[in-house]
């Protein structure tokens, strides 16, 4: 991807991928008509249907999975989406069930497991195609944030007004991606976030840092050593944490005087 294609993607923001997304899919469902779920539905009542479903499986995920992550804030992020597909699955199930009601069509309880493993399946795929929305518009490894020059005026730091209770104050040494979530690294300790790390580096914009890997964000001012393992660079940054550099951000970043 070229730098002004992944700028141009940058300014597409999260709820028009969103929302153009479950578009595509609600779309591709009302043609492919899976299990014949809308067989006995014109063509845009089959497209409203599967938008419905589709977007409450989309949007209502992650809000399960924030609220999962407070619950239960020691599950690892791979284990909490696990959890979410499966009650994304129940919550979409129950929907289909209500509706077919309302409808007058009800769907016979003894078909209600098999309902679910159904719709449990769509709901895989759907989340598949959700990780490999985000990993699109995560950027090419590379992008860089700047501090303003010296006297000029020091505009907020959109991103300082989501860290979380515990981190306000903090100084924040790297951001590093963990599925849907944001693990923050600051000089308070670290702790997750429900974000994309592309929406992240757009409002880290005041402060000097890089893109050192896909998965990471590390400022400059974080960096405390740098580790040499053959072509391998590690950047150690305060308190210990350690963040990979890609290798085509190895020469970029020498080049900009980080080691």
């Amino acid at each position: 991807m070229t730098q002004s294609t992944n700028q141009s993607a940058q300014m597409v923001t999260p709820l028009t991928r969103s929302v153009l997304s479950v578009a595509a899919i609600s779309a591709f469902l009302t043609f492919t008509n899976p299990f014949g779920a809308t067989s006995g539905l014109p063509l845009w009542g089959a497209f409203l249907y599967w938008l419905a479903l589709v977007g409450e499986g989309w949007f209502g995920g992650p809000f399960l999975g924030e609220m999962l992550r407070r619950v239960a804030p020691k599950l690892s992020p791979i284990l909490n989406r696990i959890i979410v597909i499966a009650l994304v699955g129940v919550a979409v199930t129950v929907t289909i069930i209500v509706v077919q009601a309302a409808i007058q069509q009800p769907v016979p309880v003894s078909y209600w497991p098999r309902l679910y493993v159904l719709v449990l399946g769509i709901s895989v795929a759907i989340s598949a195609i959700a990780w490999l929305v985000d990993r699109a518009f995560t950027g090419q490894a590379g992008a860089v944030t700047h501090a303003p020059a010296a006297g000029a005026a020091t505009p907020p730091v959109r991103f300082l007004e989501r860290l979380p209770a515990k981190l306000k104050g903090a100084i924040i040494y790297a951001i590093s991606a963990e599925d849907h979530y944001l693990r923050l690294h600051t000089s308070k300790g670290a702790d997750l976030i429900l974000l994309r790390l592309s929406d992240a580096i757009t409002e880290l914009e005041g402060l000097e840092g890089a893109q050192t890997h896909r998965s990471w964000w590390v400022a400059r001012d974080g960096v405390e050593s740098v580790r040499r393992d053959g072509e391998r660079v590690t950047l150690i940054l305060k308190g210990g944490v350690e963040a990979p550099v890609s290798r085509p951000n190895v020469k970029p970043l020498r080049d900009a005087g980080w080691f």
